[in-house]
């Protein structure tokens, strides 16, 4: 088949959204599909070394056809302008799939967000006469109203009418977990039958092929540290302020270490935080590359996730799929929509609490810290499980078939 993936991100920008992508592409092609990626110019969340880098509008990366187009600003921008980008997104780039692609495209998969992006969708399935599968990720415009970044009802509106659009023309929709699927039936009035719960994955390979090293304790002299690591996208919805203010509870503890790795537009203002309450506890880096992110996790003790309160969707941050590949426990501090509850229970790989609960936050800390001699039996059980339900040949076969059917 000819398969086209539309995505916000593609690497070398380094986002959980990105990784997904060229793994589902790279996947694909291994099973004699012809792919094609479209994705906006890399110009966000990169490492140091690619910054200035240019590309080429086109380019084959391995056998697969990648389509890189200069966009307006969608990210480190107000939300005005972000808006705006989002919504040209769709109709700058399909002119150049047109351009590019001259086969016949069997099948065009859209990840979600930014929904307008996925407009592209109903073009190319009314150009080529392919196959639309959306794949959601965070539910727009829900997740947006949550968080209060739209307030407006005109726009509120706009958006929800594009959504239900966008619904429509899809011939199938993938979800993350079976709530998101609850969700979209019950709230959105989506035919349960249009909707496949496909599990986010992780490749293995890349955790089971690397030891720790130490070179990150090392390269940031945190060698004789307990390390607990958040490492993505610091944006709004990840409430990292209350991670800040744990550390600032524990700042006596000289042995505890709060390791932020990423960038996002809440970056600068935890920057600010740590540096108002003096903390020595935080240690805020820029992101590592796709290729480093192994040895990275591999070095610390606990890995973290942060979703805010403000949450009223039932996502599952794909880091903690990461953690479990590199055999770490998990806490995590979510929304109480969130199934990385129920997920990180299943796996008996960590803990999980409310992320509004902020002394039993602090209290969850402290306990995975004291279990020292438990944390190697947590690790060993997410392992097994990501292997079980989340390895990336089980979960693209189940997305061949539904490409097949």
């Amino acid at each position: 088949m000819n398969i086209l993936l539309v995505t916000e991100s593609y690497p070398p920008e380094i986002r959980s959204c990105s990784h997904l992508m060229q793994e589902m592409a790279e996947e694909l092609r291994n099973r004699g599909h012809k792919v094609f990626v479209v994705a906006p110019y890399p110009k966000y969340n990169i490492t140091a070394d690619m910054k200035g880098k240019s590309f080429h509008e086109f380019t084959d990366e391995n056998g697969i056809g990648v389509i890189r187009v200069q966009i307006l600003p969608h990210h480190e921008v107000n939300f005005i302008i972000r808006g705006v980008s989002q919504l040209t997104m769709s109709y700058i780039l399909f002119p150049k799939i047109k351009m590019h692609i001259k086969d016949k495209v069997d099948a065009i998969i859209a990840y979600s967000p930014p929904l307008p992006l996925t407009d592209v969708g109903r073009m190319v399935k009314k150009k080529y006469g392919a196959k639309f599968i959306l794949n959601i990720q965070d539910i727009f415009p829900q997740n947006a109203i949550d968080l209060g970044i739209i307030k407006n009802t005109f726009v509120i509106k706009f958006f929800e009418w594009l959504e239900r659009r966008t619904y429509k023309n899809a011939d199938k929709i993938t979800v993350h977990s079976e709530n998101n699927k609850k969700f979209l039936v019950d709230k959105k009035q989506i035919p349960p039958d249009k909707i496949h719960v496909l599990h986010n994955w992780v490749d293995l390979k890349e955790y089971t092929n690397v030891n720790g090293s130490g070179y990150f304790r090392e390269k940031y002299g945190l060698s004789d540290k307990f390390i607990f690591l958040f490492a993505g996208v610091i944006g709004p919805s990840q409430y990292l302020e209350l991670v800040i203010n744990i550390a600032k509870e524990l700042k006596d503890n000289s042995d505890i270490v709060f390791l932020l790795v990423g960038d996002g537009m809440e970056k600068d203002r935890l920057v600010r935080m740590v540096e108002d309450y003096k903390l020595k506890n935080v240690i805020i880096k820029p992101f590592v590359s796709k290729e480093e992110y192994p040895k990275l996790v591999k070095d610390v003790d606990v890995g973290l996730v942060c979703l805010s309160s403000k949450n009223k969707t039932p996502v599952i941050p794909s880091k903690i799929l990461g953690y479990m590949a590199a055999s770490i426990p998990v806490i995590a501090f979510l929304n109480k929509e969130s199934d990385g509850h129920s997920l990180i229970k299943d796996a008996e790989c960590g803990y999980t609490i409310l992320s509004d609960e902020y002394k039993k936050a602090v209290d969850l800390v402290i306990k995975i810290y004291k279990e020292k001699d438990k944390l190697k039996q947590y690790g060993e059980n997410g392992f097994r499980y990501v292997s079980t339900y989340f390895d990336k040949g089980i979960c693209i076969s189940k997305l061949e078939k539904l490409l097949r059917t």
